[in-house]
Parts: structure tokens; sequence; C-alpha cells
């Protein structure tokens, strides 16, 4: 497909081939049902959702799969068996097969735990390692709840089989 500036994720989901245009559809609704009053856009030419300025979750459809971006390794830990069946790579991208049912739920927990996450790396977003000076930015998934370590059941963005939580602000020791 040739480089079109998209105006808007509607243009680009009809610009799909339509046999993939209603399983992007579906996609679509299940980010937007699950992060209420975020933006729509177009960012690098392909859908985005942003909350108060931050991008949260990205979606793309290709000619084999449809995919969602990014996926940080928090939300790798945190969703380690609903993801065995689904292609990931070292970037950051998760692939679905076209070929298999949209995992609505699944899709829906992973667009909310990006939004933790974006939400908490606007609160934190660097911290300053006094040992040696510099700034040094704080890893979105050490952050989120303080009332959770050690892990506890309503950290929603911890694994339920840590024994601490690795939401919590760490020092640089």
């Amino acid at each position: 497909m040739a480089k079109t500036d998209f105006k808007s994720v509607g243009h680009y989901i009809a610009a799909r081939p339509e046999a993939i245009q209603g399983l992007l559809e579906l996609v679509r609704s299940t980010i937007r049902k699950a992060l209420p009053g975020a933006e729509e856009v177009i960012s690098y030419q392909i859908p985005a959702y942003k909350l108060r300025g931050e991008t949260v979750i990205y979606f793309a459809g290709w000619k084999q799969h449809y995919s969602l971006y990014p996926v940080t390794a928090h939300l790798v830990e945190a969703f380690k068996d609903d993801l065995a069946p689904y292609e990931l790579n070292a970037r950051g991208t998760l692939r679905f097969p076209l070929a298999q049912p949209v995992p609505m739920n699944l899709i829906a927990r992973i667009a909310k735990l990006r939004a933790k996450q974006v939400a908490h790396r606007r609160k934190w977003p660097r911290q300053r390692n006094t040992r040696h000076g510099s700034e040094t930015k704080v890893d979105q998934t050490d952050i989120c709840r303080p009332h959770c370590e050690p892990a506890s059941p309503e950290c929603s963005c911890c694994p339920a089989e840590s024994t601490s939580c690795s939401c919590i602000p760490r020092g640089n020791d």
C-alpha cells in the first residue's frame, strides 16, 4: 500500500482490504470502550489513542495479521498466559492472526493497563540519580499504587504470583 496521509481512523480502516475492515472496526470499538474519553488520532500513519495528550496504544492492520503497540515488559509479565498464543517481537509489537477471533477482552485489558502505565509515567516522569548527579528515566513498570507492597489482590497491574509489587518507585541503590 502506498504511503497515505490518513485524516482519521475511519479513513485508515476504509483504506484496508474489505475483508479485514470489520475486524479492525471491532478492535477500534474495543479500545474505545476500554478507554472512554481517549482521543482517537492517526500517529505514524496508524490509529492511536491518547489520554491527556499521551499516546496509550496503537493498532494497525496488515495482510496476515493486525497488531497492537507498544507492548512493554510489564504488560507481557502481567498477561503472560493470555499472550502465549500470539506472536510478540522484541520491539514491542503484539501480532494477532486474522484467521482467529478478535480477543476483545484481552485487548481491552491491555488498553487499560497501558493507560495506567502512561498515567503513572506522567506522574513520575524522571527521578534524580544522586550518586552520579544525572537524571535517569524511571521505568514505567516500576510505578503504580504505593499501597501494594507486597503485591496485593487489589493491584491489577502486578502479576498475582508476584511476592512483591513491581510497581513501587525504587531508588537507584
